[in-house]
């Protein structure tokens, strides 16, 4: 039963992933189309596509966390023996989990200020909704890095997939 949500969840990540980004290059190939053969464009596509660009990046750093792609810096992790190499990645996952809990939590803030400020960051669409991948975005990160710092068998430290 878990595993067929997570598998759902992992498919409706990757969908989303691929949408968004076929989306940005769609929009992006119109707006350039639109301003060099007619000279024009559409009104809001910019503050589309730069809102399109955040998603983007959140949604992939959330498929690289479920995998652990994320960039590693190996400064003597190969020097450890496999017990203290585990101990060190656990302590590394902690850290980043934390760190990405407590951008969570500001991001939420700042999404919570944005939604009283009531403005529109394009067409009809509010600021606080296209700022909400945020807080969902590193809320995700931070339960999967901390899903990975106990892992459930000794020889595997990996991020969930």
């Amino acid at each position: 039963m878990i595993s067929t949500a997570l598998q759902v969840l992992r498919r409706l990540e990757d969908s989303l992933l691929v949408a968004s980004l076929l989306l940005v290059i769609g929009v992006a190939v119109l707006q350039i189309f639109l301003r060099i053969f007619f000279d024009t464009g559409v009104v809001w596509a910019d503050s589309f596509l730069r809102i399109s660009v955040l998603w983007l990046a959140m949604i992939g750093g959330m498929h690289a966390a479920r995998g652990d792609h994320h960039l590693n810096i190996d400064l003597g992790q190969r020097l450890l023996s496999d017990s203290n190499r585990r101990r060190v990645r656990s302590f590394i996952y902690l850290c980043t989990a934390l760190i990405c809990a407590v951008v969570a939590w500001y991001s939420l803030n700042l999404v919570q200020m944005e939604y009283e400020d009531g403005e529109m960051a394009f067409a009809a669409v509010p600021v606080w909704l296209a700022q909400s991948i945020l807080p969902i975005g590193f809320a995700v990160i931070a339960l999967r890095y901390l899903i990975a710092a106990f892992p459930a068998s000794p020889t595997t430290n990996r991020a969930p997939k």
